[in-house]
């Protein structure tokens, strides 16, 4: 591809997705079992405009079908998937163009997702633009029969492994993904899109109420302190409003929101991407919080001077201030939640420490019982 975006001041090369890869063998299929040609290369429009010239490898030509593979480029996105060969095996039907996964090609084993059970994981943007591709390629040649489209994946169930694809009851491989056709290196879009499947996967599985962290250190913590299991539950990276934006849309009834203080005070300025990129008023916010609960202005100074959130928390306890600190914290936090949330959906939080002392909202407990009854009858 020869797109770029520029992100932090560098030239980023663009990709294409698992779909247009698929999209791009189908048709070049299609256009030699109708011509009897081989070819090198065909072209593809994607749902963003952008046309694509992709390059045909490992043609097998046989009797009624025809074979041929494309390779995902992601650009300078740091995809898994990048360089992984997409297959397409596409044969003449009497009517109709019938879309099916094989070898490599995730199977969809719980509700919530794009696909229904027991489907492959073939996205219905992807599928949409197979079906398109065909359409043009018959009418192209005045072909008035149908198409049978297999789509696999090379290494797909081992690739698979680095994916969401377990978490979210996706079996066997990797999906045909893209609702663009195109991968937009480190796209924030992509991560998002993964909290809301996730998110309807839960739904689906009829919970009311979702247990969100933003990572790792979220995920020990509430299952060493609470016994909740994070992989039951969403991990929600540096996108706060974001999830609850969507969790709002859904209907969702109740979050309990676990993270580590260093991610988590930053709502108490109201930042819901809490990446460092973004925002990281850390010691801003801590010592705002000292000073309410009547910091001297030494102490405030040395907050100030501080580094990391555990070095703020040591000049707390040491001081005696840190209940009073993270309690005037936890009413900020409590509060620009809620607001986000519009009182559509109940937010909850626990905010801990790396001493692992921690705090929470008045209503966390009341979810945490709630989700380990939810963790025991599932």
């Amino acid at each position: 591809m020869e797109d770029f975006v520029v992100k932090e001041g560098r030239k980023l090369k663009c990709g294409f997705t698992t779909g247009s890869c698929a999209t791009g063998a189908a048709k070049a299929c299609a256009e030699m079992l109708l011509t009897d040609k081989t070819i090198a290369g065909i072209a593809i429009d994607t749902p963003k405009g952008i046309r694509l010239n992709l390059q045909v490898e490992d043609i097998i030509k046989q009797q009624g079908w025809v074979s041929c593979a494309v390779t995902k480029d992601a650009g300078d996105d740091p995809d898994v998937t990048h360089g992984i060969r997409i297959f397409a095996r596409v044969e003449k039907i009497e009517n109709g163009i019938l879309i099916e996964g094989g070898e490599g090609v995730g199977r969809v084993t719980k509700k919530g997702l794009a696909c229904a059970v027991g489907e492959a994981a073939i996205n219905p943007v992807p599928r949409r633009m197979i079906t398109e591709a065909l359409m043009e390629t018959a009418l192209k040649y005045n072909y008035k029969g149908g198409f049978s489209v297999f789509i696999s994946a090379e290494n797909g169930e081992e690739v698979a492994k680095k994916t969401f694809n377990p978490r979210l009851g996706i079996t066997g491989g990797i999906s045909i993904l893209g609702t663009s056709g195109i991968v937009e290196p480190m796209s924030e879009k992509a991560l998002i899109d993964t909290i809301h499947v996730e998110i309807n996967s839960r739904l689906a599985e009829n919970q009311e109420t979702l247990l969100i962290s933003p990572g790792n250190y979220g995920r020990d913590f509430a299952l060493k302190r609470f016994g909740l299991d994070l992989e039951k539950g969403i991990k929600c990276s540096n996108f706060i409003g974001e999830t609850i934006d969507y969790s709002v849309y859904m209907n969702v009834k109740n979050i309990l929101l676990i993270g580590h203080a260093g991610k988590l005070c930053k709502i108490a300025g109201g930042i819901m991407n809490t990446h460092s990129r973004t925002a990281d008023c850390r010691c801003e916010i801590f010592t705002a919080h000292a000073a309410l609960a009547g910091a001297s202005g030494e102490l405030i100074r040395r907050m100030m001077e501080a580094i990391t959130t555990e070095e703020m928390d040591d000049i707390l306890q040491e001081a005696g201030l840190a209940p009073k600190v993270y309690e005037s914290m936890m009413s900020k936090i409590e509060y620009h939640l809620n607001q986000r949330a519009a009182g559509k959906t109940r937010v909850e939080v626990i905010m801990f420490t790396a001493q692992g002392s921690y705090y929470g909202t008045a209503g966390a407990g009341k979810l945490i019982e709630m989700l380990s009854r939810e963790n025991t009858s599932s």
